[in-house]
């Protein structure tokens, strides 16, 4: 069974479209003297338009997209709203849970699961690595090394148009947005790098996990180089970009460290790829496929797993412990307008994780919040800090933060779960604090993490057909769904890669049909406007110019 969800360079999207060429008549002033009333052909085109919108049984404008398994919709994969706060048989009947309880825990049948196990031992990696260079780009957030970094890192972050969303009217405020946000917050983000040691030790924890992924795949016959590329902070994505030149990579498979995909973390560094990609003639030539995300993967599963079982043996009472996940909050918007699919993969990573443990007899009541909201907006609930007090107010005595979002150490796992956190849980009556480490270089996560990219092996480039199709978008913009779409629904297994396409009415080809309608319609009205004559004059809404 092979594992992981690819994601291939080659997606749908307007730009690849075709079009029927069509030449209007030629409307000038002298179609006032045209014996065919204007009025005639205002109606004529208005009617086209309109059966070619609503009763065409194919689209004006022709949408290629690739077929695939079926996959869930984003309301059918967001449709548990809330989290479960389950409690042993030793634990009062009272039960705290802060938006409801699901009647689905598992989005997938229980018989089938989620858990996607490795199987790299049939494989043959030989054809592939032949005469070929392989390359892996790790793509993580970034920090700042030295106090004096954190400014123009916080510029950086903030001037990110998948980080603080502007209408598109006012995107040339992004940057001044994003100078006045950093000067203001730079004080305040100073004294937290400062409590940790100066600086982010991420750049040196991801440097340090390349390597022994490195050395995982070597170990697996995959003589494969490995790039660290963070999207805010040296080294920057474009600086691994050219040292995967550089070096001559042939076959390149986009890793990003984020366990769960969302918009704002791996969408953005795989959108700035794309416009690297496209501008490069080497890169849109060179094959590449992306892994957009692993949560469900098992080995990553029972890495986590073995960290809680760890923590909770450091306690005098392990089973009266609560499990807290902690994972990183992104706007609330990104899930119910654009649907990003990260709260619904954060839930089922969850659940994966709390059937691992369950597998070991281990049967602790956990929940799940957000942190490290930013901003006025509203961001994903339940929020950490508002959690761990409503926690202390229940009576809950012992708590064990698992970061669940994160695999390397930063600000938000050293300084706001270890500081701020567990201040807060203190003064809310919590009594015991623990705190999963960070993943890190844990040996069986570095391992699944080789099987990862070991297994996208076979897809990379098999969707590259042709320049055309391999300067289109990493990650379809605007659209996770049609992310999600390319991959099977269970994530049992990858689709083919084998190239098969289909023409009809889709949901690009008929938005675009509805925008060359009202074009019509607006043209025309212009037209009737500026002659003075057609059906609205006739009709009296518009006054008849004589």
């Amino acid at each position: 069974m092979i594992s992981g969800r690819i994601h291939s360079c080659t997606s749908c999207s307007p730009s690849s479209s075709s079009t029927f060429p069509y030449h209007p008549p030629c409307l000038t002033s002298a179609s006032r003297h045209c014996k065919f009333p204007l009025s005639y052909v205002f109606l004529f085109f208005l009617s086209f338009f309109s059966f070619l919108f609503f009763f065409s049984p194919f689209p004006l404008i022709f949408c290629f997209h690739r077929l695939s398994p079926p996959a869930l919709s984003i309301s059918q994969r967001v449709s548990r709203n809330c989290l479960v706060t389950r409690y042993s048989s030793g634990w009062s009947e009272t039960q705290f849970s802060f938006s409801g309880l699901s009647n689905n825990k598992h989005l997938l049948p229980v018989g089938l699961g989620a858990l996607v196990t490795s199987n790299t031992q049939g494989i043959s990696s030989g054809p592939l690595i032949a005469e070929e260079k392989i390359g892996v780009l790790l793509l993580n957030l970034g920090g700042p090394e030295t106090l004096e970094d954190v400014q123009p890192f916080l510029f950086n972050l903030f001037a990110d148009p998948d980080i603080i969303r502007l209408p598109r009217l006012f995107r040339f405020l992004q940057k001044p947005l994003a100078q006045f946000i950093s000067v203001l917050r730079a004080p305040k983000s100073k004294e937290g790098y400062a409590s940790i040691g100066g600086g982010s030790p991420l750049r040196r924890i991801t440097d340090a996990q390349a390597e022994e992924l490195r050395k995982s795949l070597w170990a697996k016959d995959v003589p494969a180089k490995v790039y660290v590329g963070m999207r805010y902070w040296h080294p920057f994505t474009e600086e691994a970009i050219e040292q995967i030149k550089k070096d001559g990579i042939t076959k390149l498979v986009v890793l990003p460290l984020y366990p769960q995909f969302s918009i704002s973390t791996s969408g953005s560094s795989l959108r700035l790829l794309e416009s690297i990609f496209r501008d490069d003639e080497y890169l849109v030539n060179m094959q590449h496929t992306v892994i957009p995300s692993w949560y469900q993967r098992e080995g990553y599963i029972k890495a986590m797993a073995n960290l809680i079982e760890k923590e909770l043996e450091k306690f005098d009472r392990p089973d009266k412990v609560v499990i807290f996940f902690s994972a990183h909050g992104v706007p609330l918007a990104y899930v119910e307008e654009a649907g990003d699919p990260y709260k619904a993969e954060m839930e089922e990573c969850v659940d994966l994780i709390i059937e691992e443990l369950e597998k070991r007899k281990i049967t602790n009541s956990y929940t799940l919040a957000y942190q490290s909201r930013v901003g006025p907006v509203e961001w994903l609930k339940p929020y950490t800090d508002e959690t761990i007090v409503e926690l202390g107010r229940k009576g809950v005595k012992s708590l064990l933060a698992v970061p669940i979002s994160f695999v390397s150490e930063h600000i938000e796992t050293l300084e706001e779960i270890d500081v701020e956190y567990k201040e807060l849980a203190l003064e809310s009556g919590i009594e015991n604090w623990g705190r999963v480490p960070a993943l890190g270089c844990e040996p069986m996560f570095i391992s699944d993490l080789a099987d990862a990219v070991i297994e996208s092996l076979p897809y990379v480039g098999a969707m590259a057909v042709s320049n055309l199709e391999a300067r289109q978008s990493l990650v379809p913009l605007g659209s996770v769904e049609e992310l999600l779409a390319t991959y099977d629904s269970q994530r049992r297994e990858l689709p083919p890669p084998v190239t098969v396409w289909e023409w009809g009415w889709t949901k690009s080809a008929e938005t675009w049909n509805g925008r060359a309608a009202m074009l019509a319609v607006l043209v025309l009205l212009l037209l009737e406007v500026t002659t003075g004559e057609g059906f609205l004059h006739q009709w009296g809404i518009l006054p008849l110019f004589r």
